[in-house]
């Protein structure tokens, strides 16, 4: 019988660093669900009406919070706060614009470990249904 989540979500508080470096508040959920073992969703939300969706590679979350990794849209890397605390930072790229998001590691840690109760790392393809890939790109 298995009694693992299907699914873990963390609601966390980030950082939206501006040009200038000064940091606004943003509401931030992250999620991992079975149903797609390599990916973390990271859904902001801006204010009542207004909300984006992020999607990238578990791993790319994991490896930032010890060294810079990344390419394309998605950038990650630790880094210290003003105050001297650990705190992973998230670059996300578009074609509509950039975004510099700091987390705090510890929060990011958790919901990671906690992903690992759903599918444990390296375990990714034995939880992939292919059929429902295929069928999605197909659509």
């Amino acid at each position: 019988m298995d009694i693992a989540p299907m699914s873990v979500t963390r609601t966390l508080t980030l950082e939206l660093i501006d040009a200038t470096g000064a940091a606004t508040p943003l509401s931030a959920e992250l999620c991992y669900d079975k149903s797609d073992p390599y990916a973390v969703a990271a859904r902001f939300s801006a204010g009542d009406d207004v909300a984006v969706r992020w999607v990238f590679a578990r791993d790319l979350l994991a490896e930032g919070l010890y060294e810079p990794t990344g390419d394309g849209d998605v950038h990650v890397w630790p880094c210290l706060d003003a105050h001297g605390r650990a705190v992973v930072i998230i670059e996300l790229s578009s074609p509509d614009g950039e975004a510099l998001l700091q987390a705090s590691t510890a929060e990011v840690c958790e919901f990671l470990m906690r992903a690992e109760t759903v599918v444990p790392k390296g375990t990714e393809a034995e939880h992939l249904d292919v059929d429902d890939v295929l069928a999605r790109l197909l659509s």
